[in-house]
C-alpha cells in the first residue's frame, strides 16, 4: 500500500527471512527523487515489522532521528 506524508509517496513492505519479518521502506519525493532505507530490521510478525516500517518513513521526511528497531540479530560467537 503506498500512501503521502508531506507530498512525499512511501511503500512500506515486509519481506520473510527465515523465521522473521524484515521492514523495508521505498520513498518517492515530490521533487521525484526515489530513496529506499533498505533492511530496517527484523520482528517476530507481519504487522509489527509494517508498523515500525512506517514509523521510519515518517522520521525520515520529517527529518527526525530514525527509530532503533527493538530486535536486532547478532550473529552467533563460537567459542
Amino acid at each position: 500500500m503506498i500512501f503521502y506524508h508531506r507530498g512525499a509517496a512511501i511503500q512500506p513492505s515486509v519481506i520473510k527471512r527465515g523465521h522473521t519479518f524484515v521492514a523495508r521502506v521505498s520513498l518517492l519525493e515530490e521533487d521525484g527523487e526515489a530513496t529506499s532505507l533498505g533492511d530496517l530490521g527484523a520482528f517476530a510478525n507481519r504487522d509489527c515489522a509494517y508498523a515500525f516500517a512506517v514509523r521510519c518513513a515518517i522520521a525520515f521526511v520529517d527529518g527526525q532521528p530514525m527509530p532503533r528497531s527493538p530486535f536486532n540479530p547478532q550473529p552467533l560467537r563460537v567459542s
